[in-house]
């Protein structure tokens, strides 16, 4: 096992340098996991797929099992070494990915799917537990924005790169490899982007242990998933309103990660390779910007002794995020559409930052990951049924016109956000009776 560091070093370069590795991490994981939504039209061409199967690719698929082995894996990064932990997560993903491109059915894309969520479970509550023991209270907020910035980066690069990868291959004829046969160039997609991972994992071995703070005296060194379970119960108005706020707060940055490609394609009829490009720029830019101007924002209330701050910037943007969806989602124009398209990434981006920093700040040391992991079962199945199956799903049944793909992502996204407003607004009246003093 890696070396602690000791707490007086824990605001060094060395922690930085952890930070960044982490980064690279997420950046690897979110190009992975949305590569898929710029090979929607040539999967459902070659394999037949509906809007309801991509939906179910794209959301249940990888988001039931990254739930259901995200909580066994989050116990182990409460005790043992995170940074291993990490580093065979993204080997399996890696290799899942790969895995994608030999896919000759449904089903089989489904299962390899079903292998990359399972290893991108590994990474974030163990990295929130790892950023958290790494940096002080007063610069948590920073710290968790730049890494969550990693998945801004990671979506603008998927689609950047992904769509200029996707723009060559579907351009080339197929390719036939020894063994594995004949290759469809949305699956060579799926191997490129897929092997480099490798490289990461090996990287994340030189990540060296945080020592573990916040230890709370009333709780073991070691938690069992039963025990957190049923610290979470004691607390549950304080959780449940957390973990529903922030998961609903998460469905318009789903959506600009899964069916808005295919919408900016289908609608306003862009090539996978342009709408990868305009799409990544603006994610790259702007959802970074957003996650780090979050950040900033809770460190900014923290420093000036508003403890709710946090809930405050995110019912803020949940007000914001309404008008501006309905905006880029009900013009007929494309240059009106992209314009808009800037406010809603950069605002829909900004929560990432928020909710990482919030779960650590009310949870002790021995149950941040695992508290962290069952946020992200919130997250992911919320997200799934709504953002990514649920769009796909009344697209096909309730609209049954796949040219209401931009209704269909209105509809998800205002219910979401009105459910949003409500649950956090009672969970900043629970935090406040918790953490505020009269």
């Amino acid at each position: 096992m890696n070396d602690l560091i000791k707490p007086k070093d824990q605001d060094s370069l060395i922690a930085w340098y952890a930070v960044f590795v982490l980064v690279l991490a997420y950046v690897l994981s979110f190009v992975d996991r949305i590569i898929l939504s710029l090979l929607v039209t040539p999967i459902k061409n070659d394999l037949g797929t509906s809007d309801a199967q991509m939906g179910l690719l794209m959301g249940f698929a990888f988001a039931i099992f990254y739930t259901v082995a995200g909580i066994p894996i989050a116990k182990y990064s409460d005790v043992k070494s995170r940074s291993l932990i990490i580093s065979t997560g993204i080997f399996l993903w890696s290799i899942m990915t790969a895995f994608c491109g030999l896919a000759k059915s449904f089903f089989q894309l489904f299962l390899a799917r079903v292998g990359v969520g399972v290893g991108e479970a590994a990474l974030t509550p163990a990295a929130y537990s790892m950023i958290a023991d790494y940096f002080s209270e007063d610069k948590l907020g920073k710290a968790m924005g730049v890494y969550k910035s990693g998945a801004m980066v990671g979506g603008g690069l998927a689609f950047i790169i992904g769509g200029a990868v996707v723009g060559y291959v579907m351009n080339s004829e197929s390719i036939i490899l020894p063994i594995l046969g004949e290759m469809k160039p949305w699956q060579m997609a799926f191997i490129l982007v897929g092997l480099p991972g490798i490289l990461i994992g090996l990287l994340m071995l030189t990540v060296k242990e945080p020592e573990r703070t916040g230890m709370e005296d009333s709780l073991d060194s070691k938690v069992s998933i039963s025990d957190a379970i049923k610290y979470m119960r004691k607390r549950w108005n304080l959780y449940l309103f957390i973990f529903l706020g922030f998961s609903f707060m998460a469905t318009p940055i789903t959506t600009a990660l899964t069916w808005i490609p295919v919408y900016l394609q289908r609608v306003h009829e862009m090539s996978i390779a342009d709408s990868g490009k305009t799409l990544g720029i603006i994610i790259f830019f702007l959802s970074t910007s957003g996650v780090l101007v979050s950040g900033w924002l809770i460190d900014f209330f923290k420093k000036k002794g508003l403890k709710d701050g946090y809930f405050r910037v995110a019912l803020t943007i949940c007000i914001l995020t309404i008008p501006i969806v309905y905006l880029v989602m009900n013009d007929q124009s494309l240059d009106n559409t992209l314009w808009w398209l800037h406010p809603f990434v950069f605002v829909a981006s900004m929560p990432l930052v928020i909710t990482a920093t919030v779960l650590q700040i009310v949870t002790p040391n021995q149950l941040r990951a695992q508290v962290s992991a069952v946020y992200m079962l919130f997250l992911n199945l919320i997200t799934a049924l709504l953002a990514t199956t649920g769009i796909g799903f009344i697209t096909d049944y309730w609209f049954k016109d796949e040219m209401a793909l931009g209704e269909s992502i209105t509809l998800v996204n205002l219910i979401a956000m009105i459910a949003s407003i409500f649950c956090l607004y009672i969970a900043r009246l629970n935090f406040n009776k918790e953490f505020t003093k009269a």
